[in-house]
């Protein structure tokens, strides 16, 4: 009996060790299988070349296609005015009518200093005639020796050339007062004050019985009669930033809004492009033609214009969530050989999804389609494509 409780309890005792040392076994197992690196899945997508064709919304301004103020030529009354603010005109309308005292007076003047001289001309023809006539006979009658003195020749032939001087000279006075004349009689057109084109009234400042005046270079503050602009074409420039001043195409149709007509879109065709960038603003002026024969806009609005953006070269693009931003860098995370690194870029325009990136990233790269800098340089990685990447159909 006693041999027999012995022997249970070595039986037992080996048991219980063969137990412990399985669990110790099994425990080691675990704890090296925990503690073996497991590389991280990320998803990637490939860099892609394409032109940049996207809009953006820029600021611009309505302009009459022509304007002009219109200021009297010479000091005078304005005797009557027939146009208002707002009046429509048609080119060659008359739209005031001034008097200028001075002006009649000295056209008066001119008229009597020309008549003069024509009667001057006249007598100065007549007596040319005549003297050369007695030149002429004197001349024949010489031929006869002893008939005529040669002094009385001399004579009669310089009395003409002084009179044919003197009816050149009497000529150029009377063109000089017919041109004086003339200029006064110009003068007084402008007394009647006409439209230069069809348009319409958007200015007025005076009334019958004031006194106005030409404006000058040093006048600054003279203020126009009325000031006249068509309306029926209009001017829309576009102050364009430097970096969107490229692949304007001219006769392109651009689209926009103004706050008088919010659910409305009006379009203008590019029409004229300035090829040169204010230092000040870095913006090119561009300027669009908009048809406007309904009247509808007004100059001065200031609609939003939905630009066209274009790149005249490929540019490459990524996701816009695979650029990473940090402190000291903004990169994309490049697998390459399964492994990943950092590569430095800039950036551009947002087209959709996709953002413009410029640097150390060529097409067809592989990149993550979540940047972080998290994802260390060297990290070994498991790259798995994008689930939009394979339904891209192939090019």
């Amino acid at each position: 009996m006693t041999r027999f409780r012995i022997s249970l309890t070595l039986l037992l005792g080996a048991a219980i060790g063969w137990c412990v040392s399985c669990g110790s076994n099994s425990g080691s197992t675990t704890k090296a299988q925990a503690s073996a690196p497991t590389a991280p899945t990320v998803e990637v997508t490939k860099v892609v070349s394409k032109k940049l064709a996207i809009t953006t919304r820029l600021p611009g301004e309505l302009q009459a296609y022509e304007a002009v103020a219109v200021f009297p030529k010479v000091t005078a009354y304005v005797d009557s005015i027939s146009v208002d603010r707002g009046s429509r005109v048609k080119a060659g309308q008359l739209m005031a009518r001034l008097v200028a005292p001075e002006v009649a007076a000295q056209r008066a003047e001119a008229q009597s200093k020309l008549q003069a001289a024509e009667a001057q001309r006249a007598e100065a023809e007549a007596k040319l005639a005549s003297e050369q006539s007695t030149y002429e006979r004197l001349k024949s009658a010489s031929a006869t020796p002893g008939v005529v003195a040669g002094n009385d020749l001399e004579i009669a032939q310089k009395a003409a050339d002084a009179d044919r001087a003197r009816l050149e000279s009497l000529r150029e006075s009377a063109k000089a007062a017919k041109s004086a004349l003339e200029s006064l009689t110009e003068i007084e057109r402008y007394l009647q004050v006409r439209a230069r084109f069809d348009g319409v009234v958007t200015e007025r400042n005076v009334h019958p019985g004031s006194l106005v005046g030409p404006a000058t270079s040093g006048s600054s503050a003279a203020m126009p009669m009325v000031r006249v602009e068509e309306t029926a074409r209009l001017r829309l420039v576009v102050p364009v930033p430097e970096k969107y001043a490229t692949g304007i195409n001219v006769g392109s149709r651009v689209e926009f809004s103004v706050p008088a007509f919010p659910s409305q879109t009006f379009a203008g065709t590019i029409a004229r492009v300035a090829h040169s960038v204010d230092v000040k603003t870095r913006t090119m002026p561009v300027e669009l033609d908009v048809n406007n024969a309904d009247g509808r806009l007004s100059s001065g609005m200031f609609p939003e214009v939905l630009w066209p953006v274009r790149r005249i070269e490929q540019t490459l693009f990524v996701p816009t969530s695979a650029v990473a931003r940090t402190t000291e860098a903004t990169f994309v995370v490049r697998i390459r050989n399964g492994n990943s690194e950092w590569a430095n870029v800039s950036t551009g325009e947002v087209d959709g999804k996709l953002i413009e990136v410029f640097g150390d990233v060529h097409e067809g790269d592989e990149v993550a389609v979540r940047g972080t800098d998290e994802l260390r340089p060297g990290t070994r990685v498991n790259a798995q494509v994008a689930a939009a990447e394979q339904q891209r159909p192939l090019k």
